[in-house]
């Protein structure tokens, strides 16, 4: 058994109670989730994120069949507003970068306020560090439930949990197909829901100068069978933050999500397990080979879930070169320190192809005794730029045996999903979890199973463009200061940044010529 992780004021906001919490795994099932329980919403829904599309569909195949329609997200919430005149819904997006522009939906602020109820209300948050985003992704109904995680309610995010290479349900508004996709995302019931509430409630105020609203309610939100996920059996857990300082901001910052994840792989007795979009964090990175060289401690395995590849140019050139280096030099102290390291990604084959399933989850599991989930990458940005919230659980001792057991049954299911529920594995061996990464390893090469290894490469690896790009802050934990936001955008052709780009625009016109 590891030593406790949670240290309120350190590494989490305080441990606080709550009464009924699962894992929703993909969005099929957490569109479901929100779609049921926004429906019994008597006062308020809360919805913070990093990007929201009016005409996502939150039910579709037969969800939409049972319940009577697709329900697009903004016709859907403004039903429930003329339903109920009672009900104020208010939503809370980051006011985005230039950069995804393309990726956005077009005058968004006009659509969402001024089409739709007097009693919802919709705003861009600006309110982050220079060079930051508000990246925190929860939604709060009547402080009776919270939904936390990974998932955002837009374009690109539903698929169910077969990751098949084609599905016609996942499908844009603008009838576009895409990839399959993986996200995991927490519901959970209790008082600890009331500090997620006054998390949106200031982040409201600081965002718009203007104080929430909202009436004292006495609800019971229920979700049907199959839209609970996995059940985490636990009676208390906390939630930790990144909040950068701002001119806007009380002093800080608040770095807890790092510290949280530093304590957790430095606590690790046998296992660590990751999912996430990105691993380019320094600092986890760093607790990772610290406790791979601890001598004092047994072997560990480590197990890391990611993309097969960034998911655009920007994540490639950004996050995607630290990345591979991270990986390699795990892999090197691994072998080296005798701990056994599977870094992997899952495919779905079509006619000899494979169709990677792109993984957007943030999740991190710990000797099956501790798992924390929520809106943080495993990258310097998230661990002290961004603004971000996470959810974590922990066992008291060895003999939280609801906890640990609900804990790995998650891991394990997981593992199942990634490998392919299609074919047939040793499922007690995914729960017990003893020489996992080599059962993995072994079902990998012999290509029993979805999952392929991780190539631990980037479109640049072949260039001297990754060189240049060693010394560009694009992935900064701190905010960038405003003297080297000139020097990057300088016009100057010495300039690093101009530089880079000038290499960048004669390689590719090389390759494409």
């Amino acid at each position: 058994m590891m030593k406790r992780i949670l240290r309120p004021g350190l590494n989490c906001r305080g441990i606080e109670p709550i009464k009924e919490a699962g894992l929703i795994i993909d969005g099929e099932i957490y569109y479901r989730s929100f779609y049921h329980a926004a429906r019994q919403a008597q006062e308020y829904i809360l919805i913070s994120g990093w990007q929201f599309d009016s005409e996502v569909t939150l039910l579709r195949g037969e969800d939409a069949g049972r319940e009577g329609g697709p329900y697009p997200f903004l016709k859907f919430l403004n039903g429930l507003c003329t339903a109920n005149k009672r009900l104020k819904i208010y939503i809370l997006a980051w006011d985005f970068s230039i950069i995804f522009m393309l990726e956005r939906e077009w005058i968004q602020e006009w659509v969402f306020n001024w089409a739709t109820n007097e009693r919802l209300f919709f705003r861009f948050d600006n309110r982050h560090a220079i060079g930051g985003s508000q990246h925190q992704k929860f939604a709060v109904i009547d402080g009776s439930m919270a939904f936390i995680g990974g998932m955002d309610i837009c374009a690109g995010r539903w698929d169910d949990r077969f990751h098949n290479a084609e599905n016609p349900s996942r499908r844009n508004p603008d009838g576009r197909t895409y990839e399959p996709y993986h996200d995991v995302q927490l519901y959970f019931t209790g008082p600890l829901v009331k500090s997620l509430t006054g998390l949106f409630a200031k982040r409201w105020k600081d965002s718009t100068g203007s104080e929430l609203e909202l009436n004292p309610v006495e609800s019971r939100i229920l979700l049907p069978d199959d839209s609970k996920g996995m059940p985490v059996d636990a009676r208390l857990a906390a939630f930790s933050l990144t909040q950068p300082q701002t001119i806007n901001a009380e002093p800080g910052p608040v770095r807890e999500i790092r510290r949280l994840h530093i304590d957790a792989v430095r606590a690790a007795e046998r296992l660590v397990y990751l999912e996430n979009q990105y691993f380019s964090s320094y600092a986890v990175f760093k607790a990772l080979i610290e406790r791979m060289e601890d001598k004092g401690k047994p072997g560990l395995e480590i197990i890391i879930i990611l993309p097969d590849r960034p998911h655009g140019m920007v994540e490639e050139i950004s996050l995607g070169i630290a990345q591979t280096r991270l990986l390699a030099s795990l892999k090197v102290s691994a072998e080296k320190n005798g701990h056994r390291l599977g870094v992997y990604y899952p495919a779905a084959s079509k006619d000899g192809e494979n169709t990677p399933v792109y993984i957007h989850s943030k999740l991190l599991i710990v000797d099956d005794c501790f798992m924390t989930v929520g809106s943080a990458n495993t990258t310097n940005r998230s661990m002290g730029l961004d603004n971000e919230l996470n959810i974590s659980f922990e066992a008291g001792s060895k003999h939280d045996y609801a906890l640990i057991s609900s804990l790995k049954r998650i891991r394990a299911d997981l593992l199942w999903e990634h490998m392919g529920f299609e074919n047939r594995f040793d499922y007690g061996r995914l729960y017990n979890g003893g020489g996992l990464v080599e059962y993995l390893e072994r079902m990998t090469v012999a290509g029993s199973c979805r999952l392929r290894h991780h190539a631990f490469k980037t479109y640049f690896d072949d260039t001297g463009f990754s060189k240049i790009l060693e010394y560009v802050p694009l992935d900064p934990e701190k905010a960038i200061i405003e003297e080297n936001i000139f020097e990057l955008i300088s016009p100057d052709i010495g300039m690093l940044f101009t530089e880079g780009i000038t290499f960048f625009k004669n390689w590719f016109l090389k390759r494409v010529g």
